[in-house]
């Protein structure tokens, strides 16, 4: 979000992800695969750009 210039505020606002979806970003929690899709529309990125696979 940094590098993009992208806030919080815009992610809520303009691309309609709600403040509990991002509260669960910043602690790393399980988010829904939609959400990331919206992450990367929104910042124009890969979803290697945002995510990583951790095997349990």
């Amino acid at each position: 979000m940094k590098e993009k210039g992208v806030s919080t505020y815009e992610l809520r606002e303009k691309c309609g992800i709600d403040s509990k979806t991002v509260r669960r970003l910043r602690a790393n929690e399980n988010i829904e695969t939609k959400t990331l899709s919206k992450l990367c529309t929104a910042l124009s990125c890969k979803l290697e750009d945002i995510a990583e696979y951790i095997p349990d």
